[in-house]
């Protein structure tokens, strides 16, 4: 397993390091530099050389990004010029919203995948199964920014049972009812097509493992469907299961940036919302960099499993 998972850091590092400098020149290539934003509308020619000089923006491409590059490395991540303060001081803070809000979905999308494939499968009804597809389909289609407005209105705003956003007053960890009052609607938002994505995924390689000559001769000689699912079916098609739910939680990342300005919820996303909104190109730069080494991270993890739980993965890996 150490021998397989060596081998796939060099790809990641590559990845990351492509990817660093994907984002580096794609924010250059916003129309309006950070410059306008700074000075504001009335500034002149040499007020704007000026800030860009002080930014460092009047020197060439790649020696920007060395020095963007190579301050990374050290764990400097420089200074927001318009949010304001430390850029690791403002990731630190988000941070922990983020990565609460993340768990959070990722487990609802757990127990909603297993919960409607399973059910898919052991029950065979058709009119369970047209229930469970709608289910599916609707979670899947619906924009995350409808999902979100409707809790909001009917939760939040007709019956008023849970708050409509925003974090608990006290933080996180005081009253772990409140946080969960707090958390329960972004948290669906965020996890309902996921675990919508994983029960579909899940649903046809249970499928496929039942077609297979030893489920098919398990029942024939009088073993329930539940058995053969629970303790055969589900543990053979959990490998590839695994690879592509580390692409569902790569998702949810990217989806955390409109569910938490839909909701007040003062993460990474949110932080990435305000920080596009005011061209603050290092605070935008580090956080989307961040988003990818985090998406990179977790499939790299989802492979390490998917190769654990799967032996002939290693084994293909290793020669």
């Amino acid at each position: 397993m150490t021998r397989y998972l060596i081998r796939r850091i060099p790809t990641a590092v590559v990845v990351l390091l492509a990817a660093s400098l994907l984002v580096f020149a794609v924010l250059r290539l916003i129309p309006g530099g950070p410059e306008s934003a700074l000075a504001g509308p009335d500034a002149g020619p040499e007020q704007l050389a000026a800030i860009r000089h002080d930014l460092g923006l009047d020197r060439g491409f790649f020696s920007q990004y060395w020095a963007w590059i190579s301050a990374l490395v050290t764990l400097d991540f420089g200074t927001s010029y318009q949010v304001g303060g430390d850029i690791g001081d403002l990731i630190s803070f988000g941070l922990t919203n983020t990565l609460v809000l993340t768990a959070a979905a990722t487990a609802g999308a757990v127990s909603l995948g297993l919960a409607l494939s399973l059910s898919a499968v052991i029950w065979r009804g058709r009119v369970l199964n047209a229930v469970l597809t709608g289910i599916n389909a609707v979670a899947i289609a619906l924009p995350t920014f409808v999902v979100g407005t409707v809790l909001i209105a009917l939760f939040g705003i007709r019956w008023r049972v849970l708050p409509a956003g925003g974090t608990p007053p006290n933080g996180l960890t005081d009253d772990l009812g409140i946080t969960a009052q707090y958390l329960l609607l972004p948290a669906l938002t965020l996890g309902l097509p996921a675990g919508a994505m994983l029960a579909r995924f899940l649903t046809e390689a249970l499928r496929t493992e039942l077609a297979q000559p030893y489920a098919t001769t398990a029942i024939a000689t009088g073993a329930t469907r539940r058995d053969v699912v629970l303790k055969h079916a589900l543990r053979n098609a959990l490998p590839s299961t695994v690879t592509a739910f580390g692409l569902i939680v790569g998702a949810l990342l990217g989806g955390a940036v409109l569910v938490e300005s839909i909701f007040g919820w003062p993460g990474l996303g949110l932080l990435t919302e305000e920080g596009i909104s005011a061209r603050d190109y290092p605070l935008v730069q580090v956080l989307v960099l961040l988003s990818v080494t985090a998406f990179v991270l977790i499939q790299l993890a989802a492979d390490v499993v998917h190769a654990w739980l799967d032996p002939r993965i290693r084994l293909a890996g290793a020669q």
